[in-house]
């Protein structure tokens, strides 16, 4: 690698270096401890110096200096790992720099035009680096490191690495952390003692920052059951959350593909830095704050003072600024913040260049000033732009009258603050579809009604309105603490729909999407699909008490609603607790800002909360049992298992507490959660237990728990409701009531707040990160336990050989996605499909795993002889084997008996696994072995139906586009029950160019062992004791024969049998070959054949004329009498030792 020139006053300091070739003006040195004479007391010294110095230039084994004959200074330019490599800039040297040094007069410009190339040739290479970072040159020499020490494949893309300490017990290893996208490394050599660690992001299980008495600060890592701990890191902070972030993305890309699909910017694992990972991190932050739609981002920030017309004073904040959005955020992220959508903007204007102020004019008569703006000119020309405002001189007429007007304005709310009533936004309304909601429908308000629940209810409306009348109304409204006051002492029926939908940000979402609900519906309507059958079963089920759901009104929206999301979305499709959240969405809100709600409650409120495997709701249930581990510790040292209320608690996050509590206190519940997020939802959950804790204690069991958490529930009442009593939802324990005080929804909102309002978003996030780890790889392990028990009933490996198998097979799996943006393997990974079918293998990654476990050293046909495996154990044609499959097939190499053995490779030579004669094994090869793209050679020969898009063969349609075919299932299941044993009399007989191929099979297999000549030997025995049994057996079905035929049947056989002995004899010669490539291989088959037919025209007739064949009681028979076979075939294999060869040669093996 060549380097940025750097000055070395000592060419051999300390005598570390050893000079290998000199010349006028380049000197080229091997480092002391490496190559030959390495070792000793001066190599671990060495050693260890070079794992503590952080430069490649001083720690790689080659270097190459510049020099001048007249100087003393030397200039290192070049280094590299191997000998190889730096001769290669060497000799490069050598033929495009030294013929022109000898023109330059002066040892000065020598240096320059060496130094000069040097950083050229460096400049050529970053063009195609992968190195993206600020320091190229320091992070090139990391790379160099990283490379040597852990020998990973070169696609391997290095994020960035750290300085700090390994704890091995109680031992600290001062090395280096690399961090890259799919490893995390660690490398120590300190005298002699080498320390090495590669673990795989996907097998993380937790990772957390950490403290105790011997370490003050360090970051913990779970994997494979072993703790790490690292620690001395200078920027702690900022290595952990990359570790996080890297963490994170490896789950979501190989675990987690849904909402991976949703991330664009992460999509090629070869282009992720760690300015991109920063980057991404911020923009998720800056749309989970605001509530944005997935597809912004945070393009600038800019710290500036905001004039707040209602407390009329500036305010210190940011301005966050992403494609389509301005936002504002005071400084402790709760005072106030302000969304202004660009589409909302009408005109920027730069009134006072002495405070750098710049007003940005919205409609509805909106205006807010923003100063003290570093690069405000900068700033308002960007808004402008994305807006579309043109600042041209023929608009400057219409500019001075809009200037004006804003100036005006905010003159206005400075000396009349109790004016800023202008501030009143417009509400878009929605014409795509002319439904109101249902509560409007199915319960007007009667204005005239003066009882107290209904008076309370106007005074709600007038505090908004006054609220509404400070703060503004609509997208650009501000808000701030008394916002959520308000909604915490409940929401007025009448506004509740407009608030759910500026809160959630759904509001934005229809703005954007003009008429995108009425296509969904158009294209959904008449669609039957599973989620569609599952829809239809639970309409009745939504809120059945309810008149709006006892009416095709209500029934019909609903439908057509989960209808088009299931749709939009397939990936979910529908799940149960859907149907019960839009139903109550669509009480409150037009039918078509029901559907953008359950989009924002779908895809960001809640992310991955309805799938099959619900992991969104089992990670919030996890933050959830930490923070009653924080908050309640009395019901902790009562109840230390804790799952019980991860079991409980289900159902309250799945349905907001819908499904818990009457419909007019839950509403109230839904109304925290659109403002707050899923800290609404954890605070009120810790209410709950607080409130009952004493009843909780007391309890013996989880039954008498339950009931009292359900009796609880019972009792929340909502005092202030409007709603009349047919409205109201009926209470399940009414009969009860009596017994148990009411508890109203409003005083148990207010005491969650007042309690645990100091939990902040910002950890439930952070904790949602560290729990999302731990409950993937829980459910990882659930699908691993059951696929070992199904499959432990069908072979001899034992519980820990399975369980490493699994592990290799899942690894190999990943190997083919780690360096890939769209893995065909990627996409087999399907967590909704069985639990044996999760995890597959095509026919290359099948390849590489097979020939590293394979109990006998297969050689030159290698490739040919997996296909054939891989065909024979893919029971169902599907170009995919799962890990029963495979271990079915390593199981009866390993442990089965001689005859289950000769009977496996005897079905390798019949269909499907042997498609064709030697003669058409380069064809087949060809066909085979060129796949379209990696991993998907499999696809190329499943040309009988049509494929689908992804171009992966689903063996269960995708969740919510197709319907499941039970009676298949059915039959399928039915048949693997009656399957019987296949015994040794319903295999085929073998013919002749399947006999031949099966011969060269079992010299493939003897290649190598010790007894390699006597077990030819035997082979060639058994070929012709076959044909003479076949030649007897064809004399006595024949009628008797003149001598003469007599004579040519004896010729016949030996022509057979000396036929066969050439093709063996070809085979043999041609493996004893050096490095015989793909293309000669491919074609011995054709060799043997010309030379068999040569030995047979000599001896008698042409063998292509005899036709005979074998059975399989025939060759066992045969092989049975050769003692020397049958020892070979039941010699007992080594598994732990293949299995740990695996373990170390798979990584490597992909690498090269």
């Amino acid at each position: 690698m060549w380097l940025k020139p750097d000055e070395i006053l000592l060419k051999n300091a300390f005598k570390l270096w050893v000079t290998e070739k000199d010349n006028e003006y380049f000197v080229l040195q091997r480092r002391r401890g490496y190559g030959e004479g390495g070792g000793g007391l001066t190599g671990l010294l060495v050693g260890t110096l070079d794992t503590v110095l952080d430069s490649t230039s001083k720690v790689a084994p080659f270097r190459i200096l510049h020099h001048t004959p007249d100087s003393q200074v030397y200039w290192s330019i070049a280094c590299g790992v191997t000998k190889e490599e730096i001769v290669q800039h060497w000799e490069w040297l050598q033929q495009n720099i030294m013929r022109t040094l000898s023109v330059f007069d002066s040892s000065e410009d020598i240096t320059s035009f060496v130094q000069g190339k040097i950083r050229g040739l460096i400049a050529e290479e970053g063009k195609t680096s992968m190195v993206l970072e600020e320091d190229p040159e320091k992070f090139r020499e990391a790379h160099l490191r990283f490379e040597k020490w852990f020998e990973l494949p070169p696609q391997e893309k290095l994020v960035t690495y750290y300085s700090c300490s390994y704890w091995r017990g109680k031992v600290p290893c001062q090395g280096w952390l690399y961090l890259s996208t799919n490893f995390l490394c660690f490398y120590s050599y300190l005298l002699g003692s080498e320390v090495k660690l590669v673990i795989s992001w996907d097998e993380i299980w937790r990772l957390e920052k950490t403290s105790n008495v011997i370490l003050t600060e360090s970051i913990h890592v779970l994997a494979h059951g072993e703790d790490h701990y690292f620690s001395m890191l200078m920027h702690l902070n900022e290595t952990f959350v990359i570790m996080e972030q890297l963490a994170d993305y490896s789950i979501k890309r190989l675990f987690d593909k849904e909402a991976f699909q949703r991330e664009p910017a992460l999509s090629d694992p070869l282009q992720i830095t760690k300015r991109g990972l920063e980057a991404h991190a911020k923009s998720d932050q800056f749309r989970s704050f605001f509530r944005l739609p997935t597809e912004e981002n945070l393009l600038e920030v800019h710290e500036c003072f905001l004039w707040v017309p209602f407390s009329h004073f500036n305010t210190l904040g940011k301005i966050c600024l992403s494609e389509n959005y301005l936002c504002f955020a005071s400084q402790d992220g709760t005072q106030c913040h302000v969304i202004i959508p660009m589409r909302e903007v009408v005109n920027v204007e730069k009134p006072d260049s002495s405070n750098r102020a710049l007003i940005v004019c919205v409609r509805g008569k909106t205006a807010l000033r923003f100063s003290e703006v570093r690069d405000y000119q900068r700033l308002a020309n960007t808004i402008r732009s994305r807006c579309g405002i043109s600042a041209s001189p023929q608009h400057s007429a219409s500019t001075e009258v809009i200037r004006g007007e804003c100036q005006s304005l905010i003159n206005h709310f400075e000396d009349n603050p109790e004016d800023v009533t202008l501030m009143v936004g417009q509400r878009d309304s929605s014409k795509a579809v002319s439904t109101e909601a249902l509560m409007t429908v199915f319960h007007p308000q009667d204005v005239e009604n003066l009882d107290p629940k209904m008076l309370k209810e106007k005074m709600k409306e007038q505090s908004w309105n006054i609220h509404f009348s400070e703060y503004g109304r609509g997208t650009s409204m501000f808000f701030n603490r008394k916002t959520r006051d308000l909604i915490v002492r409940g929401v007025p029926e009448a506004l509740r729909g407009e608030l759910w939908m500026l809160f959630s940000g759904a509001v934005n979402d229809m703005a954007t999407h003009p008429g995108y609900y009425t296509e969904l519906v158009e294209q959904s309507l008449g669609t039957s699909t599973l989620a569609t059958d599952e829809i239809e079963r639970d309409l009745h089920r939504s809120l059945p008490e309810h008149p709006a759901f006892q009416s095709d009104t209500g029934i019909s929206a609903l439908r057509r609603v989960l209808t088009a999301y299931a749709y939009r979305n397939p990936k979910i499709g529908y799940c149960q607790a859907m149907n019960i959240l839009t139903s109550v969405l669509l009480l409150y809100a037009k039918e078509e800002e029901a559907f953008w709600l359950l989009v924002a409650v779908c895809e960001r409120m809640l992310p991955d909360y309805f799938n099959r495997r619900i992991i969104g709701a089992l990670v919030d249930q996890a933050v959830f049992e930490d923070l009653i581990r924080e908050n309640l510790p009395q019901l902790v040292e009562h109840m230390t298992d804790l799952s019980f209320f991860s079991s409980v608690s289900l159902s309250w996050f799945l349905t907001l507490f819908i499904s818990v509590l009457p419909i007019e206190s839950a509403v109230n519940v839904v109304d925290c959660f659109f403002y707050d997020g899923i800290k609404a939802i954890l605070q009120l959950g810790l209410s709950v237990l607080d409130y009952n804790m004493e009843a909780l204690i007391s309890c013996h069991d989880d039954a008498e728990a339950v009931t009292i958490l359900n009796k609880f529930f019972d009792s929340v009442t909502n005092k202030d409701s409007p709603l009349p009593s047919t409205v109201q939802q009926a209470s399940v324990g009414s009969i009860d009531r009596a017994s148990h005080l009411n508890v109203d929804i409003s005083e148990l909102i207010k005491e969650a707040y007042e309690k645990y309002g100091h939990i902040r978003s910002e950890e439930v996030t952070s904790s949602r990160k560290r729990n999302k780890l731990y409950v993937i790889q829980t459910l990882e392990d659930t699908t691993k336990q059951n696929v070992i028990r199904v499959v432990s009933q069908e072979v001899r490996f034992s519980g820990p050989q399975l369980d490493e198998l699994y592990n290799l097979f899942k690894r190999q799996h990943f190997l083919s996605c780690y360096w890939l943006m769209k893995s065909p393997a990627l996409l087999h990974h399907d967590p909704s499909l069985a639990y044996l079918e999760q995890y597959q293998l095509g026919f290359q990654q099948f390849s590489v795993l097979f020939s590293l476990l394979e109990p006998w050293a297969f050689c030159t046909n290698k490739g040919t002889l997996s296909l054939w495996i891989f065909r024979l154990i893919d029971e169902n044609q599907d170009g995919l084997i799962n890990f029963k499959e495979f271990c079915s097939a390593l199981d009866t190499l390993y442990s089965g008996s001689f005859t289950n053995k000769l009977k496996f490779l005897f079905k390798l030579h019949l269909p499907p696994a042997f498609t064709g004669s030697p003669l058409h094994l380069k064809e087949q090869r060809i066909q085979h072995f060129i796949p379209v793209t990696e991993d998907s050679s499999h696809l190329s020969r499943l040309t009988a139906f049509d494929l689908p898009e992804d171009g992966v063969i689903r063996k269960s349609p995708e969740r919510g586009r197709g319907k499941v075919d039970l009676q298949a299932y059915l039959k399928q299941w039915q048949n693997e029950i009656l399957k019987k044993e296949e015994t040794i009399k319903d295999l085929p007989r073998i013919n002749q160019s399947q006999f031949i191929q099966f011969s060269k099979t079992l010299y493939n297999i003897f290649h190598g062992d010790p007894e390699e000549e006597s077990l030819y030997q035997a082979v060639a025995h058994v070929t012709s004791l076959l044909l003479r049994m076949e030649e007897v057996g064809r004399r006595l079905q024949e009628p008797s024969s003149p001598p003469e035929s007599s004579k040519l049947a004896n010729n016949n056989t030996v022509a057979a049998a000396s036929a066969v002995a050439a093709v063996v004899s070809v085979v043999v010669s041609a493996e004893d070959e050096e490095s015989p490539t793909t293309e000669e291989a491919s074609t011995t088959p054709e060799s043997t054949d010309t030379s068999g037919s040569h030995s047979s025209q000599e001896a008698g007739p042409d063998l292509s004329e005899i036709d005979w064949s074998f059975s399989f009681e025939q060759v066992l028979a045969s092989l049975l009498n050769e003692p020397l076979i049958v020892r070979f075939f039941e010699r007992p294999v080594d598994v732990q030792a293949k299995l740990r060869h695996c373990k170390v040669a798979q990584l490597k093996l992909k690498g090269k």
